[in-house]
């Protein structure tokens, strides 16, 4: 995929198990995410890791240097893969994400990582209403447990939802498999 950059958006600590909340399905995501992302070096691809970070003191969790907010040891930054934190659910809200992707000349990103109805999603909908093709990877996306309206929804129900909702106009969504097979072309 010729002008393709991955983004990795918030794998990090206090997402998996002993975390400060963890994801269901978390380490199944982490698994695709990390091919994927072996993939995107073995094929050249610059790599965005997104992280957030809350400054509060009464951070629920991802609080400033807290090893909570550290990107998780299975998809790890290598040193000429760009790190952005963020402090809002959009990815290029006041961070420097577009200027990478210029400087790459990136028309198209990839996309990973957590959660469905929050960050990815924000990020997703503004990726494209920036002009960038958006391909997400749908079983390497975690979403959370969800709760409105005194109605319980699992986090499978939520991960449907939001990629359903993304597919109908936002980006392409694929799975592993296909996007491994896309890169290696």
């Amino acid at each position: 995929m010729k002008n393709s950059v991955l983004m990795i958006i918030d794998l990090q600590n206090d997402y998996f198990p002993n975390g400060k909340f963890p994801l269901p399905n978390i380490e199944s995501v982490s698994e695709q995410s990390k091919k994927i992302l072996e993939t995107a070096r073995e094929n050249s691809l610059p790599v965005i890791h997104i992280k957030h970070e809350w400054h509060s003191p009464e951070a629920p969790f991802f609080a400033h240097a807290s090893e909570g907010s550290e990107i998780n040891e299975i998809v790890k930054p290598l040193d000429n893969e760009h790190i952005v934190v963020k402090n809002y659910p959009n990815s290029f809200k006041e961070t420097n994400v577009k200027s990478i992707l210029d400087q790459h000349q990136c028309k198209n990103i990839i996309v990973i990582g957590a959660m469905a109805q929050m960050c990815v999603d924000a990020t997703v909908r503004a990726g494209s209403d920036l002009g960038y093709d958006i391909t997400v990877i749908h079983d390497a996306i975690a979403a959370q447990n969800s709760q409105f309206d005194n109605m319980n929804i699992s986090a499978k129900e939520v991960h449907a939802v939001f990629m359903n909702a993304l597919s109908l106009g936002y980006a392409t969504v694929i799975d592993t498999k296909e996007i491994i097979s896309q890169l290696q072309k």
